[in-house]
């Protein structure tokens, strides 16, 4: 990683840190977790997706009703086991099984009809079926569905994107096959963006690499695109998956220095993309007085989001502290104080 001193970042033309190796340290963290941690990064089963890890892989038919960031299907109603509003008590409970006459005969030893056994009646209370109702789990933290359907990976297995793979020592680049300042920006970014949820090489690869490139070329080409690169930013960050936010991060802070006014002309869009932010902006890690050797890799969701809300304040102009606060009220300015 690069750090920027002070010095630099007087004219607020660049992030704390250099974001454009994103991708290869994304692959490097994958083969970590997969081959030495033994954290499998794909979840292979009956019912999961054909995922080979190659760009000839053809996924399995995805459901009409499964969509990125989506809830699932409604739950359905069990009247039995669900609890119901008492209006007696005013409040929720379950329904307690009705106590008859047979719950208060004794057990006949030996159990025959023959054998002396206790009267139908008795004067014992008879014991109610408590069942105490848990705190509903609201699962704001609950990882969403995320479908291999994403209009990058539907571009670049039909041989739209003129972009390959260019294999090297150190990391592997982007081998374009055009020149990235001839590209129409309204059509590319927004697929490229598209692409940021991707879980699987080399499709995250191409998408995350793809996207630094073209913002590191676009200048002035970048900012009529911008109400075009909200949805994408929005889907991936509703998926809840926390390395698909901690990318979507990093191009935001890219992208808010990559040319002028664009994060004036972010500030309108505050409320499709600060909400998930404002849910995982507590998000540390708390080891104590211990050590965290991976802070290099950044991706710590809580401490990545504050880097980003400050960036975003300050190039967002004089309205863009206010409306974080609106979003996200736990936030305090970087300017102001």
């Amino acid at each position: 990683l690069t750090l920027v001193t002070l010095d630099e970042t007087d004219n607020m033309s660049l992030p704390a840190y250099n974001n454009s190796n994103t991708a290869n340290e994304t692959m490097v963290e994958d083969y970590v977790q997969s081959h030495l941690a033994g954290n499998h990064v794909f979840a292979r089963g009956r019912l999961g997706h054909k995922e080979t890890l190659s760009c000839f892989d053809k996924t399995r038919p995805i459901g009409v009703s499964k969509r990125p960031g989506g809830h699932g299907p409604p739950r359905k109603p069990d009247p039995e086991n669900d609890p119901h509003y008492n209006n007696a008590i005013a409040k929720f409970c379950y329904t307690s099984k009705v106590l008859g006459p047979d719950n208060y005969q004794r057990s006949r030893n030996p159990a025959h009809e023959d054998a002396p056994g206790g009267a139908c009646t008795s004067l014992a209370v008879g014991k109610k079926e408590v069942r105490p109702i848990k705190m509903p789990v609201s699962g704001a933290f609950r990882i969403r569905d995320n479908p291999p359907n994403t209009e990058f990976r539907r571009f670049y297995e039909r041989g739209d994107l003129p972009i390959s793979i260019e294999h090297r020592g150190v990391g592997n680049r982007i081998q374009w096959k055009v020149d990235i300042e001839k590209l129409d920006y309204h059509h590319y970014l927004p697929i490229f963006f598209d692409g940021l949820r991707e879980k699987e090489e080399p499709y995250r690869f191409l998408a995350v690499q793809g996207t630094f490139d073209m913002l590191e070329h676009g200048g002035s080409k970048i900012l009529p695109v911008i109400p075009q690169l909200i949805i994408p930013v929005k889907t991936a960050l509703n998926t809840r998956e926390p390395s698909v936010i901690v990318i979507v991060l990093k191009v935001l802070q890219q992208l808010v220095v990559s040319g002028e006014m664009i994060g004036e002309a972010l500030v309108p869009y505050y409320r499709q993309i600060l909400p998930v932010l404002n849910i995982f902006k507590n998000r540390n890690v708390n080891v104590g007085d211990c050590i965290v050797y991976n802070q290099r890799k950044r991706m710590i969701l809580g401490d990545l989001i504050q880097e980003t809300l400050e960036l975003l304040e300050m190039h967002g102009g004089e309205d863009a502290f206010i409306n974080i606060k609106y979003m996200i009220p736990t936030y305090e300015s970087c300017v102001l104080n």
